[in-house]
């Protein structure tokens, strides 16, 4: 087991491994044909997904502070732009660009004046005497307060026809959220959207929502992703890092007897969104990872949330990687890596969500001995998942998995395998065995 770990954690280092500067052709590529959902032609999009590749050299701009970055996207302006990230930003910072902390952004009740404190919110909402119902009254309200004074400052609104680039290896953003959204909440739009080589961390709610109801325990429940894909379509979001280092998991403390969770997903496609391929990135040291989909009653989704996740490097995720509601969502050649710690807060990889449709084929789990493969699915009121092709800890025949076949075996509701469609859209898929050395090496910026 020892070694196991420590093969696992070299993984991770490799991943992680810088590589030389790739020069500035990269921002001007588009998605190849075939390269999953991103790569759907419409009428707006007739290549797929270009981003920002047509920008002019005034919509060229290379930034490395908070406010040169939200000037150059200028959301909601359409004009293809090219944005070159240099240096770690920061989001977590004043008008002046200077640092907040969480203290910084506490605000008063607006009632009555009263300062959010987390000692005074703890007090007022323990569940021992408020009891098992929503907080409300001037330390909820507080709370809301403080929260939308940091989502102002985190926030980073993406418009249309846009690349985000990494400069150069470690470039990228502390603490941001990433929103692709139109201006419209409802339906979608093509909002032709492309984030590439970027180091994304430390996305933190410092006010995270108590909901006592959430579970038979309740939850904190944390606002921001580090990217949100909303009512958007033809987004690809390709060779980033995406995990926790500040503010992982096992630093937090625990309230009310549940984790004081900061996070929520890592890549949320979520309102309607349609046509996104995510590949060859890296995610670690995270929770809930990818949602896609976000409420069984959301029936606008029907039809949209198609979404491609392959060769990515998954390493200590907990779970919703992804979790699905309504989509046809295909799933391959991606390396799924737990540490002993890692397994400990381990719930599932592949969520099984109302009228969904994931497609999984040729995928790698290196786990500890405990995670076995009935493990690697749940359900969540969806009936079916098409998997083929897993491999569990080695590349030989041996280390061949049904999970299909050992979800059933352990569970009184059956997955069946007939998920309705079958995948068009994909340069290639690699065997099994050779997932593992392929997306260590090849996940991650600039790889």
């Amino acid at each position: 087991m020892r070694n196991r770990t420590k093969i696992v954690l070299t993984t991770l280092a490799l991943a992680l491994m810088p590589c030389a500067h790739a020069g500035h052709g990269l921002e001007r590529q588009t998605i190849a044909p075939n390269d999953g959902w991103a790569s759907q032609p419409t009428a707006a999009l007739p290549y797929g997904t270009t981003g920002g590749s047509a920008a002019d050299e005034a919509h060229v701009f290379t930034v490395s502070d908070r406010n040169a970055l939200v000037a150059a996207l200028n959301f909601p302006d359409a004009t293809p732009k090219i944005i070159r990230i240099e240096g770690m930003i920061d989001a977590n910072v004043d008008a002046n660009g200077q640092p907040l902390t969480c203290t910084d952004y506490a605000r008063p009740d607006p009632q009555t004046g009263e300062l959010y404190s987390l000692d005074a919110f703890l007090a007022a909402y323990d569940p021992a005497t408020w009891g098992r119902v929503n907080p409300s009254g001037p330390q909820e309200r507080a709370r809301a307060a403080s929260a939308a004074a940091q989502q102002a400052r985190v926030r980073i609104r993406v418009p249309a026809n846009t690349t985000i680039i990494g400069a150069n290896h470690g470039d990228g953003l502390r603490g941001a959220w990433l929103d692709i959204r139109p201006s419209s909440t409802s339906g979608n739009q093509p909002m032709n959207v492309i984030v590439r080589n970027l180091l994304l961390v430390d996305t933190a709610d410092c006010f995270p929502q108590w909901s006592p109801t959430d579970g038979a325990e309740g939850n904190w429940n944390a606002l921001y992703d580090a990217i949100s894909v909303r009512n958007a379509t033809h987004v690809w979001i390709d060779h980033n890092a995406m995990l926790d280092v500040a503010t992982r998991d096992e630093d937090a403390p625990t309230y009310f007897g549940r984790l004081y969770q900061r996070h929520d997903g890592l890549v949320d496609v979520t309102n309607e969104s349609d046509f996104v391929t995510v590949s060859w990135n890296l995610m670690a040291n995270h929770d809930k990872a990818m949602l896609i989909g976000s409420s069984d009653s959301a029936v606008a989704d029907r039809d949209k949330l198609r979404v491609t996740l392959h060769h990515n490097l998954f390493h200590d995720l907990g779970q919703r990687v992804p979790r699905v509601r309504y989509g046809q969502v295909h799933v391959f050649n991606n390396q799924y890596t737990l540490t002993d710690e890692g397994a400990q807060t381990y719930a599932y990889s592949w969520g099984v969500g109302i009228e969904s449709k994931i497609f999984a084929q040729n995928n790698h789990f290196l786990v500890p001995s405990a995670v076995t493969p009935d493990l690697f699915a749940e359900r969540f009121n969806g009936t079916a998942l098409f998997e083929e092709g897993t491999l569990r800890n080695g590349v030989s025949r041996h280390a061949r998995v049904d999970v299909v076949d050992a979800y059933n075996a352990v569970n009184t509701v059956p997955l069946s395998r007939d998920v309705g469609w079958t995948p068009t859209l994909y340069r290639r898929i690699d065997p099994t065995a050779v997932v593992p050395i392929a997306v260590i090496l090849g996940a991650g910026p600039f790889k």
